[in-house]
């Protein structure tokens, strides 16, 4: 019964899983706005480490999610935002090491990109708050991938962790990896790393632009590209039938 309710409030998170960045980025531009510093530290030198560790750990968290979408298996939940799909059982590759690795990447992602508003506080929080949520969110899709798969889940279940990955027992990816599929996947992910590190730059300078516009620029460039990937999958044929 507790499994079931559990699996009910996974449901309804899962529904609306795609809105908790923007969460964390408005949250994190308040708090940079109020602050105005890069770090939690007295001292500039550790304030650039503290922007640097936490720019790597969301970098790093957006590179895990390209490669486990380049690699998973058509006709799995991917951007499904009702619920959860799966034509077959992914168990190779990343998910060899733990069982949800594109939910390590966004519980990274989020945290990676909390820090960055120069809070310690705030990237404690939404790294606990993350787990919490996609706990969750993992029991309904395993829910799911119990009903559908049965004895070939436990199987899987049985040997690799749900969210903190082993550190053995790699299976060789089943399918060659697919740049179409993991740009179409985490395009907008790249995009809203970028969009923080800019807003909450722009923010902590009390939303006044600096003498130097070149990192501006870049991002301008980012947005071009962004829109432009955003053309191709609803007008071109690049993307089509890519989920």
């Amino acid at each position: 019964m507790y499994q079931k309710e559990l699996a009910k409030s996974g449901h309804k998170l899962f529904i609306i899983r795609g809105s908790y960045i923007y969460i964390v980025i408005g949250l994190g531009v308040l708090i940079a706005w109020c602050s105005g510093r890069l770090g939690p530290f007295e001292t500039v030198e550790a304030n650039h480490i503290w922007f640097g560790v936490s720019l790597f750990i969301a970098s790093a968290a957006a590179l895990l999610r390209i490669i486990v979408g380049g690699f998973a298996a058509l006709g799995t939940s991917g951007n499904a935002k009702k619920a959860a799909v799966a034509s077959e059982l992914n168990t190779t590759g990343p998910y060899s090491l733990v069982r949800n690795p594109l939910y390590v990447g966004r519980i990274m992602n989020f945290t990676g990109i909390a820090m960055l508003s120069g809070s310690w506080v705030f990237g404690a929080l939404v790294f606990l708050i993350s787990v919490l949520i996609y706990e969750r969110i993992s029991i309904y899709e395993e829910n799911f991938l119990i009903e559908k798969f049965g004895a070939a889940h436990a199987k899987w279940a049985a040997e690799v962790p749900a969210l903190l990955p082993r550190l053995h027992g790699w299976v060789k990816p089943k399918y060659p990896f697919w740049w179409r599929r993991a740009i179409r996947r985490e395009y907008k992910k790249i995009f809203q790393l970028a969009s923080a590190v800019i807003l909450f730059d722009f923010a902590r300078r009390g939303f006044v632009l600096p003498a130097d516009l070149t990192w501006y620029y870049v991002y301008g460039g980012i947005v071009v590209l962004r829109v432009i990937a955003g053309a191709a999958r609803q007008f071109g044929g690049v993307f089509k039938g890519i989920e």
